[in-house]
């Protein structure tokens, strides 16, 4: 590590600080990103959020998140809900550096502030501190996925809701600086729990790295632009629309003014349509029309994922 370092970066590991290379390598390369996807479906908070848990619902998919306990070498602390962009930034590291490596484990101490500081996010000062403490609240977070299953028994079709332990993470390995008065932890190395390791190499949503590069001003410019990654290759002939009540429960439960949703939605859906142009989406009366479109990475680009 530096002699001086100006940021806690700086004073990480050098194993760890090493693992930005990597990072490097893969940004030029110009390969997809990649998201599981339920998680383009349903997403994380997008501010901070009062209380333990979170629930966002979108169709017949639910997803509750609740916030966790970090060890830091002394005592358990309270970690708050992930929340905003960097969490979710974190999410597309670790899941394209799975698929990638086709390993459960995944180095992220260096990795992650590379593939951070590359889409231009600060990582010094108040940043870094809040980059920290958000990974750390990533890494102990359980979330659990809600669904209803329609299943033919005996001639009769019945629904059935079915609840599923969705944590992402097995186990962290942080590094600990004790240099204040309370130690802080930074995440080395995360180990992607089973389920979710087969969900992403299942359901993978590859993503265009320059187009998430444009949208990092926004939490929900993200969550649109994965959910349309996901979706619109999907959509019927005919099209398919959703009401503006579907969108707000889907992506605007901190509004309680529908006014207010549809006029910041409509403007971070600009933003997307920017990167995104090949994506057919228009408004209608009562919400949103969609209609099929090709997926932002072309077929061509995405390498098929092999777990052996």
């Amino acid at each position: 590590m530096k002699d001086n370092p100006t940021t806690l970066f700086d004073a990480l590991p050098r194993n760890v600080i090493e693992l930005a290379k990597e990072a490097d390598r893969a940004i030029k390369a110009g390969k997809p990103d990649y998201l599981p996807a339920v998680l383009c479906q349903v997403g994380l908070p997008r501010s901070p959020t009062p209380g333990r848990t979170f629930e966002r619902t979108s169709g017949n998919v639910s997803l509750q998140v609740e916030a966790g306990k970090a060890w830091d070498g002394r005592a358990w602390q309270e970690m708050p809900l992930p929340y905003g962009v960097r969490p979710r930034l974190a999410l597309v590291h670790i899941s394209t550096e799975a698929i990638r490596t086709r390993s459960r484990t995944v180095d992220v101490g260096g990795s992650v502030n590379a593939f951070l500081t590359e889409l231009g996010l600060d990582n010094g000062g108040k940043a870094y501190r809040q980059m920290r403490q958000q990974m750390t609240a990533l890494a102990v977070c359980t979330l659990r996925l809600g669904r209803v299953e329609t299943r033919t028994i005996g001639g009769v079709e019945r629904d059935f809701a079915v609840t599923l332990d969705a944590k992402p993470f097995r186990q962290f390995e942080a590094w600990i600086d004790s240099r204040g008065d309370q130690p802080t932890l930074w995440p080395t190395e995360i180990e992607l729990s089973q389920e979710f390791f087969d969900s992403l190499t299942e359901t993978a949503v590859p993503l265009e790295h320059g187009a998430i590069a444009k949208l990092t001003h926004s939490a929900l410019a993200l969550d649109i632009y994965t959910w349309l990654a996901h979706r619109l290759h999907r959509v019927r002939r005919g099209g398919s629309r959703i009401s503006w009540a579907a969108l707000q429960e889907q992506f605007g439960s901190e509004y309680s003014d529908r006014k207010d949703f549809k006029r910041e939605m409509k403007r971070r859906l600009r933003d997307v349509l920017a990167v995104y142009p090949d994506a057919r989406v228009e408004e209608v009366e009562g919400g949103l029309m969609l209609r099929a479109s090709p997926p932002p990475i072309p077929r061509s680009r995405v390498a098929r994922i092999a777990v052996k």
